[in-house]
């Protein structure tokens, strides 16, 4: 998706894109409209583990472990940090889950909300979620440098946020609140 913004092949990108600042060399972002984390599961997009795993408690953990996550996330760019684990690249979350429900892997290092989602609508029995947010992201709505659209895409994400749309929005997926998000 970077390369084909950078193109100017498309107008914008939305797909759970970080924020961050070596892409903001290359393409713009709207102001963020989610705020989303890694997390460690013993299976998933945060710390995931399987259920039955009580090794894994937190970071310090995880070294030398099997780590599976997703290619080109920033859960693989974190999953590098962990000391002498073993990481395994899958393209998506559904191949990297059965992976480590099959034994195969001892943790999953991916976005967190994702993760939440899939274990409470019982896509992911036997798999919890270890610790609390290891980092702190926000997505945006990506586009080419200098984009036409940038202001009209913030002027849309103000406006849902404004007239409690987007609350209650993210209240149907997550039964929570949603957390503040920054206007930049």
């Amino acid at each position: 998706m970077i390369s084909t913004l950078q193109a100017k092949r498309v107008d914008a990108a939305i797909s759970g894109i970080t924020i961050t600042a070596e892409r903001l060399k290359t393409i713009a972002f709207s102001r963020p409209y989610f705020k989303a984390g890694l997390a460690m599961s013993t299976t998933g997009y945060a710390y995931a583990v399987r259920e039955d795993n009580q090794n894994i408690k937190d970071f310090n953990s995880l070294k030398g472990k099997k780590i599976a996550v997703q290619i080109g996330s920033t859960g693989a760019d974190f999953a590098k940090t962990i000391p002498t684990a073993k990481i395994s690249t899958f393209n998506s979350g559904p191949e990297f889950f059965q992976d480590l429900l099959n034994g195969n892997v001892d943790a999953v290092v991916s976005d967190a909300f994702a993760t939440l989602y899939a274990i409470k609508n019982g896509k992911l029995q036997g798999i919890r979620v270890v610790a609390d947010l290891l980092t702190e992201e926000y997505y945006g709505i990506a586009t080419p440098k200098d984009s036409p659209h940038l202001d009209a895409i913030n002027e849309g994400i103000a406006t849902l946020l404004s007239n409690g749309t987007y609350k209650q929005i993210y209240q149907k997926w997550f039964n929570v609140d949603p957390p503040q998000l920054p206007g930049s």
